[in-house]
C-alpha cells in the first residue's frame, strides 16, 4: 500500500488517460454506427452485416474497457483516501467524484467524465464551463473515438463504389465533431487561461500548447485523408492503402492526445497560479543554450544526498547510534538539490544526446547509401540504457544506498526504469529487423510503436523539485523531446505499413531526421 501511494499521482494519470481512451472508443463507435454505419449497411450486403456486428462488438469492449478503467481509478483514488487521510472504507463514497466515476450507463459516461473535470470544481460559471466541456469531450469522442471504426470498415471487403459514400459520411461526421470541438477548446481556453502569460508561464498552458501541437497533426491527417476519400469516387482501389495506414496514424496521435488531455487535468487551471508563473525572460534565458554541452561529471560523493549520508553517518558514528537515511523515497519530503546535482542531470542527459545524435546520423547513412556497417545502430539504444540504469537516479541501485525495488517508491525513477525498458525492447527488435535476424514482419512494427509510446509516456513525466518555476522550465525541456519522439515512431510506422510507395519514402527520411533532432535538444538541455 505505501508504494501504491507513493506512485499513486503518476498512476492516477495513466488510468484518466486510459479511461478517456476507453470513452472516446464507446461514444465514438455509438456515433460511427448511428451516422455512418447503419445507413450504409443495407448497400453493402454481407459486408454490411459484417460492419455492423463490429461495430457492436468494438462499443461492447470499449464499454468494459471504460467500466475496469473506471473502476481501477475509482479504486485507487479511495485507496490513496483512505491510506494517507486514515478514513474508514466507506467514508469517501460520498464523495462527488466517487459518486459521479460510478456512473456507467451509455448516455451517462460524458456526464460521469464531466463531473469529474476542472469544470465541475469551479466556484463560478460552473453550469457553463460543465455544459461546454461536455460539449467539446462528446465531439472529441465522436471524432478519434470513430477513427478505429472507420478502419475496420476500410479492412472490409467493400464493392469500389461503396467505398466513397463510407468514406463520405465519416468525412462530415468528422467535420461536424472539429468545428464543435474547436469552439469549445477556444472557450475552456479563454476561462482556464485568462491572459497570454498563462499559456506560457504555466504547466497548464504548457499542455495546451502540447494538445494543439498534437491537434494540429490530427487535423492535417484528416485534410489530407479527406483528399484520399474524395479520390476513391474515381479510383476505388488506388488510395485504399494510404487511408488506411494514414487513419492508422490518426488513432495512434488521436489516443496521445487524450493522454496529454489526462496531463492537463492534473494539473490546476492557468487562472488558479497567480504566482510563481515563469516569465517570458526566464523562458528565453532557459531556452536559449548559453554554453557548451557539459560532458564532464561532478564526483558521486559531491552530489547532496550523498554528502548529507555522510554527515548523518559521521554525527551517528560519534553518538554510537545508527545514522537515519538521508533520502526515504515516498516519504514526500523533496530531497536536496544542488549546483552539483543540476551539473550531474545535465551531463546525463547531454551524453544521452550524443548517443542519440550518433543514432540518428547512423540511420541516415543508412537511408542515405545503405551503408550495411551502420545497420546496428540500434544497438546504441540498448548502450544508452545501460548508461541511464546506472547514472540516471545516483541515489538509488546501483550507484546509491537506496535498494532497487526500493528506489520504485519514487515515481520519477519509476519512470525511468519504462523508459529503460522501453528503449531495450525496441533497440534489440530493431536490431533483429536491419540485420534480418527477425523472421516475423510484424516485428518491425516494435520500434514504431515503442518509440510512440515512449513519447506518449514522456508527456506523463513528472520531476518533484519543490520549485515550481523549476519544474517548469524541465517540462519545457521535455514536451518537444515528446512530440519529436511521437513524430519519429508513427513514421516509421508508414514506412513499414506502406512498403514501396512514395510515402514510405517520405517516411524513412522523416523519423532518423527526428532522432536526430531529438539529440541535438537533448544536447541543448539545460536545468538552470
Amino acid at each position: 500500500m505505501a508504494l501504491f501511494v507513493d506512485l499513486f499521482g503518476y498512476l492516477s494519470v495513466v488510468l484518466r488517460g486510459a479511461t478517456l481512451a476507453m470513452e472516446a472508443l464507446a461514444i465514438g463507435g455509438v456515433c460511427f454506427l448511428l451516422a455512418v454505419a447503419r445507413a450504409r449497411a443495407p448497400r453493402l450486403g454481407e459486408s454490411g452485416h459484417q460492419l455492423l456486428r463490429r461495430c457492436r462488438w468494438g462499443i461492447g469492449l470499449a464499454s468494459l474497457g471504460l467500466a475496469v478503467f473506471s473502476l481501477l481509478s475509482i479504486g485507487s483514488d479511495l485507496a490513496a483516501l483512505i491510506e494517507v487521510l486514515g478514513l474508514q472504507a466507506a467514508d469517501p463514497l460520498h464523495a462527488r467524484f466517487v459518486q459521479a466515476t460510478l456512473v456507467l450507463p451509455p448516455l451517462a459516461i460524458l456526464g460521469a467524465s464531466v463531473a469529474t473535470s476542472h469544470a465541475a470544481a469551479r466556484l463560478q460559471h460552473q453550469a457553463v464551463l460543465m455544459a461546454i466541456t461536455f460539449v467539446h469531450e462528446g465531439a472529441a469522442c465522436c471524432w478519434i473515438g470513430a477513427l478505429p471504426y472507420l478502419a475496420m470498415a476500410l479492412a472490409l471487403p467493400l464493392e469500389g463504389k461503396e467505398r466513397h459514400p463510407l468514406g463520405r459520411r465519416f468525412h462530415w461526421l468528422a467535420t461536424v465533431s472539429v468545428c464543435t470541438l474547436l469552439a469549445g477548446a477556444a472557450a475552456l481556453a479563454y476561462s482556464y487561461i485568462g491572459a497570454l502569460d498563462g499559456f506560457y508561464g504555466t504547466a497548464y498552458g504548457l499542455m495546451v500548447g502540447v494538445k494543439i501541437a498534437l491537434a494540429t497533426a490530427l487535423l492535417t491527417l484528416g485534410f489530407f485523408n479527406s483528399r484520399r476519400v474524395e479520390a476513391l469516387r474515381e479510383d476505388p482501389d488506388g488510395p485504399l492503402l494510404a487511408l488506411r495506414r494514414f487513419t492508422e496514424v490518426e488513432i495512434g496521435l488521436g489516443i496521445t492526445t487524450l493522454l496529454a488531455t489526462a496531463s492537463l487535468i492534473s494539473v490546476p487551471p492557468a487562472v488558479d497560479l497567480r504566482q510563481d508563473r515563469l516569465s517570458l525572460g526566464e523562458l528565453a534565458e532557459h531556452m536559449v543554450p548559453l554554453s557548451w554541452p557539459r560532458l564532464t561529471s561532478p564526483d558521486h560523493s559531491e552530489l547532496a544526498i550523498v554528502k548529507l549520508q555522510a554527515q548523518l553517518d559521521a554525527e551517528a558514528a560519534a553518538a554510537g547510534t545508527k545514522a537515519a537515511p538521508a533520502y526515504v523515497p515516498g516519504a514526500g519530503i523533496v530531497p536536496p538539490y544542488t549546483a552539483e546535482d543540476i551539473a550531474w542531470s545535465e551531463f546525463n542527459h547531454h551524453w544521452a544526446g550524443v548517443f542519440v545524435l550518433a543514432i540518428g546520423l547512423l540511420a541516415l547513412v543508412e537511408r542515405a547509401f545503405g551503408a550495411r556497417w551502420a545497420r546496428s545502430w540500434p544497438l546504441l539504444f540498448a548502450a544508452l540504457a545501460v548508461f541511464l540504469l546506472i547514472r540516471s537516479d545516483p541515489e538509488a541501485w546501483p550507484m546509491g544506498d537506496i535498494s532497487f525495488w526500493a528506489s520504485f517508491r519514487e515515481p520519477e525513477v519509476a519512470q525511468h526504469r519504462v523508459f529503460m525498458a522501453i528503449i531495450t525492447a525496441f533497440a534489440f527488435f530493431e536490431w533483429s529487423v536491419r540485420t534480418g535476424r527477425a523472421k516475423s514482419p510484424r516485428a518491425a512494427l516494435v520500434m514504431p510503436l515503442f518509440c510512440a509510446l515512449g513519447g506518449a509516456i514522456l508527456l506523463t513525466h513528472s520531476h518533484a523539485l519543490g520549485n515550481v518555476k523549476w519544474e517548469l522550465e524541465i517540462e519545457y525541456t521535455h514536451a518537444p523531446l515528446a512530440l519529436v519522439g511521437v513524430a519519429a515512431g508513427w513514421s516509421r510506422w508508414l514506412e513499414v505499413r506502406l512498403p514501396g510507395t512514395a510515402a514510405a519514402r517520405r517516411a524513412s527520411w522523416i523519423w532518423p531526421s527526428a532522432f536526430t533532432v531529438v539529440g541535438l535538444l537533448l544536447l541543448l538541455y539545460r536545468e538552470a
